[in-house]
């Protein structure tokens, strides 16, 4: 084979790669089920199930159209796993991986950006498509991360998953918070002319305005949920749980959120002070490490001569399964092993099933990878395909 043909192919195999990629960013990699007597196979035909993505944890029931069952929408299986795993003192799925989902679209940039260099084997063209791509792939997370607004950078979904987690429907386009102020607005206005002596009339014609302002600019989803955020934090500061001003960037909402969502049922803030702080340790930890890594892979990783940091832009990404199921692993040991003993029934710690069934008490449990694992494998192959083509460059 010559080399013009293999660089075509290895063009075309990274390609595909990328594509794969974004793909495994937006489809379930995981899912998790129980079932038990009380909830029956008619109207739960998949058990109490959720699905694991890069950037949250999402609903795996779906709605059962029958005509004894009046359900108008799928019951919410992450609130309901919740609720099961809180009686042997667990904590609410939302507490596992907040750095990985937090940082989720800017770890699977790097590793597209890794595989597209690693493709490139001009070391000076490599080299500028790696500080270019990582140039922008920093900027982005760090005006995300640290500055003031910065969520409006990350994914709907993970929005929706940080908003839905809070034990609040995501889904709900009221504005609840804008109903209180109007209420009080109006109750103010009714005071203020009763002590003046006067009758108060409301205008419409300003409430009409508004109306129908609000028909012809439909507020973006994006928006509603980061206004829902918002308006959820700053309930807080007003009740004293939290005394920092909203400043909107995901430094913030991932400890602010990581706390809340530790307190849903086990709100001993004793225990949780502490890891709130060691979330914001390892946020900084993380993020300085990810700039570390761009920057030695821009140095070491574009010298012309192959060597290992070259070699890891194409490893790193092919063990993505391998890493992915470590850190699964990893947080199934932290939920069984981290019990709190304000739970309603006393469990000694356990490892909950990661692949495969297992029994909890009355409950089967089901645990399984989805199709972005499937995608990841598929990956994992391509992407050795095309280190044992470059191999053969350099024999």
């Amino acid at each position: 084979m010559n080399d013009a043909k293999r660089s075509t192919i290895i063009a075309s195999l990274s390609i595909a790669s990328v594509l794969l990629m974004i793909a495994i960013y937006f489809v379930p990699i995981w899912w998790v089920a129980l079932t038990a007597p009380n909830y029956p196979e008619a109207a739960f035909p998949d058990g109490v199930r959720i699905n694991f993505h890069m950037n949250g944890v999402f609903n795996g029931c779906s709605l059962v159209v029958k005509d004894e069952i009046e359900e108008k929408e799928a019951l919410d299986c992450v609130h309901e796993m919740d609720t099961i795993n809180h009686y042997v003192g667990m904590y609410p799925i939302a507490a596992g991986g907040p750095i990985e989902r937090g940082f989720s679209p800017f770890l699977i940039t790097l590793l597209i950006i890794m595989v597209i260099g690693f493709a490139i084997s001009n070391p000076k063209k490599r080299r500028l498509f790696l500080i270019v791509a990582f140039s922008g792939n920093a900027v982005w997370m760090t005006m995300t991360i640290y500055m003031p607004g910065g969520i409006k950078y990350e994914n709907e979904g993970y929005l929706y998953a940080l908003m839905n987690q809070l034990d609040q429907d995501a889904n709900d386009k009221t504005l609840g918070e804008d109903v209180k102020l109007a209420d009080t607005s109006k109750a103010l206005k009714q005071l203020k002319a009763s002590l003046a002596g006067k009758e108060y009339h409301e205008d419409t014609s300003d409430n009409q305005a508004d109306k129908s302002a609000e028909k012809a600019a439909p507020m973006a989803e994006k928006t509603r949920l980061i206004r829902e955020l918002k308006n959820t934090y700053e309930n807080d500061l007003s009740n004293g749980r939290v005394s920092e001003p909203w400043k909107g960037n995901a430094y913030q909402l991932m400890a602010w959120h990581y706390g809340k969502v530790l307190g849903r049922y086990f709100n001993n803030q004793d225990e949780i002070r502490p890891m709130v702080k060691n979330l914001r340790v390892a946020t900084n930890v993380v993020y300085f490490g990810l700039i570390g890594a761009m920057l030695l892979l821009i140095v070491v990783g574009t010298r012309p001569k192959n060597n290992i940091i070259y070699w890891l832009m194409i490893l790193v990404p092919m063990a993505l399964p391998v890493f992915f199921v470590i850190d699964y692993s990893a947080w199934l040991w932290w939920y069984g092993h981290t019990l709190n003993s304000m739970g309603a029934f006393a469990v000694k710690p356990f490892m909950p099933t990661v692949f495969g069934e297992g029994k909890v008490a009355q409950f089967a449990t089901f645990s399984y990878p989805s199709i972005g694992f499937g995608l990841m494998m598929l990956n994992s192959i391509l992407l050795a395909a095309i280190a044992l083509m470059r191999r053969k460059e350099s024999l």
